[in-house]
């Protein structure tokens, strides 16, 4: 087995051919804004990838999933952040469907047969905020729900179709957690430059206003926190989708570099085996906890859990390998080309992802000394 080989290959099974296009491609060329990876994305049928077959999709698993996005990632980084966006988005809207049994059905049929591209408009978490906290306010007007606010940054804010966006619902009750869904077409949402680097500048995470955007009421998922503050189903599997999939995705970006050294045969052995083995570990972390969505049981605190350990765990092995993949490279590689510095830059901001890690630490001791994981 070739290093990356099970992911390629996964990768190959459901977007037949998007592997080769990408490879084939200048990695600046993959990686600019507006630049062709989006569109050979949509073309190879990437939008329906975890929409179930029932709904028309390719009705890929989360371990099969994880497995192709550290595939992108490999390839094209700001590809693969913007997807994962997008997947965990449609994977929410399967979430709430089964919830509700609702329209979200059509919506999902039409993300697979046209393949649409949906935004995330979710918290991004601000300094000193709840990562459940938006920005983005929502209020009943007749029939419709009428939004106000920006997501800043908002990947795939240039090619979306489709939003979904937490909201903050002004019930006359005292305020409420939702999740609104809207075209990216509606009169009053507009796009603005954000983004200020060149890394994953490809992912198109500027900022999106919306201005008394109009929504159909039910259009709008309403979400509920336990009495302890905990997450309920819709919440909670969204959340382990983003982890995993934000995980794998950077995780890739560091096997990239790790290719590299594996390719070069430059490096001392044992400092190879020793890169291949964390990376290897760390993607055997991530897969267990896909396991856990793919199974037939509930999913609730402990699978959320676990997908915080195994985010941090793998935000660790990249600060580790990252550094010792640069050395291993040597000088000449990383003054004579930006790929190099460029990987490593990326696979850096996984960091910077919700929640971080000072947010997270009380509630990850909190849940292990036996009380509630609260995140808000």
């Amino acid at each position: 087995m070739r290093f990356l080989e099970p992911e390629r290959e996964t990768l190959e099974t459901f977007l037949p051919g998007l592997d080769d296009r990408l490879a084939a491609l200048p990695l600046k060329e993959r990686e600019r804004p507006q630049g062709p990876a989006l569109t050979l994305f949509k073309e190879a049928g990437g939008p329906g990838l975890v929409v179930p077959s029932e709904h028309r999709g390719l009705g890929a698993s989360a371990v099969q999933a994880v497995r192709l996005q550290r595939a992108v990632a490999s390839r094209s980084p700001s590809l693969a952040v913007a997807t994962t966006m997008h997947h965990f988005s449609v994977a929410g809207l399967i979430q709430a469907y089964e919830a509700t049994k609702g329209l979200e059905w059509m919506l999902l049929e039409a993300v697979a047969d046209q393949k649409l591209l949906m935004a995330s408009g979710f918290a991004e978490g601000r300094s000193g905020q709840s990562i459940l906290a938006s920005s983005i306010t929502a209020t009943q007007d007749g029939d419709d729900i009428v939004l106000n606010g920006a997501k800043k940054p908002c990947s795939l804010s240039a090619s979306m179709d489709l939003l979904t966006a937490s909201v903050t619902l002004d019930t006359g009750n005292g305020p409420q957690l939702a999740v609104a869904l809207v075209s990216a077409s509606t009169p009053g949402i507009s796009v603005h430059p954000f983004w200020g680097t060149a890394a994953l500048a490809g992912a198109e995470s500027d900022e999106v206003r919306l201005e008394d955007v109009r929504v159909p009421a039910d259009m709008v998922v309403r979400t509920e926190l336990g009495e302890d503050g905990s997450l309920d189903t819709i919440q909670n599997v969204g959340f382990i989708w983003f982890e995993l999939m934000m995980a794998a995705s950077y995780l890739g970006m560091a096997s990239a570099l790790a290719e590299r050294v594996l390719a070069r045969d430059r490096a001392d052995v044992a400092e190879r085996a020793r890169i291949l083995v964390e990376l290897e570990a760390a993607m055997g972390a991530i897969v267990g906890v896909a396991a856990a969505l793919d199974g037939d049981g509930p999913v609730g605190q402990a699978e959320l859990l676990q997908s915080l350990v195994v985010r941090f765990s793998v935000q660790d092995t990249i600060d580790r390998v990252v550094p010792r993949c640069l050395e291993s490279l040597g000088g000449m590689s990383y003054v004579s080309s930006d790929e190099t510095s460029y990987l490593a830059a990326c696979a850096a901001a996984l960091k910077f992802h919700p929640p971080s890690r000072a947010w997270s630490s009380q509630a990850l001791c909190t849940a292990f000394a036996g009380g509630p994981l609260v995140l808000g």
